[in-house]
């Protein structure tokens, strides 16, 4: 098989829970390359309560590099406050330009400083971890891509540590973010909590022991209704004037200027905002349907070298689903972060309103991942500073 077909002909798998056993995933190609974003001080963001604006840029990476391989499949995932893909040898210099571009967009027109980095699997595969992928399907139209072997995770260290990096490229043109959208507003816990959950393998953990811990997480959450899913059957609300209008503005002005983008977007999201209100068909545009496929299409969990979800949680679901973490945690197979909120967030890349290839990525609304993965930080910093 040709190295550059490798994510194209993976299978492609429906059923999320066998997603949990490690055979599901195919080891990355040796001379593909990693590439993994964050965004520095995401947390002091969440503070200023500028979450909205941090998912942005992370589904600003995905958007990108989609829109850089027109439309060619490739394994990524979004992380909240960043998102991590692979690409074969081929799209390499393609990737370096479009991380440089977003570096010094990113701190241009948001004034937030994002890391990049590159690497080869074969890097990784030197330290003895590996990036072994999978390909979740949610529909005959959308999918995303899985990972496991802690090769990511691994990535992203080195990342945070300054190796690795992708330079700033303060002389390129803005990154063609056509399709990338934040109007929807927060979508309430309709059953108490969105809980944010990120759970990761500890050290030297089987991967077969921290499959079965997975598939218990993922049983759990069966209990709750439609899976925890925290996008209702209609569909997040479309307020007006849309919460993140002018994000997404400074996100697609590209050279125009930034009031004139947001006057277009103005009368856009009022026309949008009727037919979505009227829900009836408008030429080819069925907005009763785009809901439908919309939900469908959100990857509300994920396993990212590890299971990270955002659930719509009764309290009692969620007291059970920390105590088993926890139980996990002290007998060593797991590391863990949790963060509960009131409301759930959704970032959507459309490339045409009218087909059905859009996706959504989402987040809680208060902190979500970014908080959730910080919260595991600083629990595992205090357990190796435990005597």
């Amino acid at each position: 098989m040709p190295m550059d077909s490798f994510y194209a002909t993976l299978p492609k798998i429906r059923d999320f829970g066998d997603l949990s056993d490690p055979s599901a995933f195919a080891p990355l190609p040796a001379d593909w390359h990693l590439c993994c974003t964050d965004i520095v001080n995401s947390t002091g963001l969440v503070r200023e309560g500028r979450y909205k604006t941090v998912n942005m840029v992370g589904a600003a990476v995905i958007a990108a590099m989609r829109n850089a391989l027109a439309g060619e499949a490739f394994p990524y995932v979004f992380g909240g406050d960043g998102a991590s893909f692979a690409v074969p040898p081929h799209h390499r210099a393609t990737a370096q330009s479009v991380l440089g571009a977003l570096r010094s967009w990113t701190e241009a027109e948001y004034g937030i400083s994002l890391r990049a980095a590159m690497l080869p699997a074969s890097a990784i595969r030197a330290k003895g971890l590996d990036v072994k992928v999978a390909r979740y399907a949610v529909s005959d139209h959308a999918d995303f891509a899985m990972f496991s072997g802690g090769g990511l995770a691994w990535a992203e260290a080195q990342m945070k540590a300054g190796l690795f990096a992708v330079d700033p490229a303060p002389q390129a043109d803005p990154p063609d973010l056509a399709g990338l959208s934040c109007r929807w507003s927060n979508t309430p816990a309709r059953h108490g909590i969105i809980l944010s959950l990120v759970a990761q393998p500890a050290p030297g953990a089987s991967p077969q022991a921290f499959a079965r811990f997975a598939a218990e997480v993922l049983s759990l959450a069966a209990e709750l209704e439609d899976n925890g899913h925290p996008v209702p059957e209609s569909g997040p609300k479309l307020q007006f004037p849309p919460a993140g209008l002018s994000i997404e503005a400074q996100a697609s002005h590209g050279r125009v200027p930034l009031f004139l983008r947001k006057i277009a977007l103005f009368f856009h999201s009022s026309l949008a905002g009727l037919i979505f209100l009227a829900r009836r068909p408008v030429g080819g545009f069925d907005p009763v349907h785009y809901l439908s496929m919309l939900r469908a299409h959100s990857d509300f969990r994920k396993f990212d070298d590890g299971l990270k979800m955002t659930l719509d949680c009764t309290p009692a679901i969620c007291e059970r689903i920390r105590r088993h973490l926890q139980q996990a945690a002290d007998t060593g197979l797991v590391q863990f972060g949790l963060h509960e909120q009131d409301a759930a967030m959704v970032t959507c890349i459309v490339p045409s309103p009218v087909e059905e290839d859009h996706i959504h990525f989402v987040d809680g609304a208060a902190g979500g991942y970014t908080q959730a993965a910080a919260n595991l930080a600083a629990a595992f910093a205090v357990k190796t500073k435990d005597p």
